[in-house]
């Protein structure tokens, strides 16, 4: 029993991070965690590189997927489209297809033009030097074979 007085009162460490965060979120605001989580992850970025961000994001996607199985994220999916959906209106969708059609479009066409000019730059190359398909030339009257 003394040893029940003894921890009367006393919290676990969980509780006691929970209860300082909950008292710095009502004394500075939800913004100051966006904020210097924002500056955290910029830090982590320089330090470690985009790569970094990656790697984990693909283990914590394996883990989930490992655990709640690859239908979870379809569910998961499903339901964020219709928020979205619910959100933003139907026409939302069509319009980030056009956008995104329209991005195609140009960089298929920056690719063409990409392709034109190397083969130019190839083909004028090619004229400035001989060919070696070309076949030699004649001998002339002061050349001897």
């Amino acid at each position: 029993m003394q040893q029940d007085k003894d921890n009367k009162g006393s919290m676990t460490v969980a509780e006691a991070g929970r209860k300082g965060g909950e008292t710095v979120r009502n004394e500075r605001g939800r913004e100051f965690y966006e904020t210097i989580g924002r500056k955290g992850g910029a830090t982590v970025k320089a330090e470690r590189g985009r790569s970094f961000y990656e790697e984990i994001g693909r283990k914590g996607g394996e883990t989930v997927k490992a655990e709640r199985g690859a239908k979870f994220y379809e569910e998961i999916g499903k339901k964020g489209g219709d928020r979205v959906k619910a959100t933003r209106g139907p026409n939302f969708y069509e319009e980030i297809g056009r956008k995104g059609g329209q991005k195609v479009k140009k960089l298929i066409e920056e690719g063409k033009r990409a392709a034109r000019a190397a083969m130019e730059k190839q083909e004028g190359a090619a004229a400035e030097s001989p060919s070696a398909a070309e076949p030699p030339s004649e001998p002339g009257p002061d050349r001897t074979e």
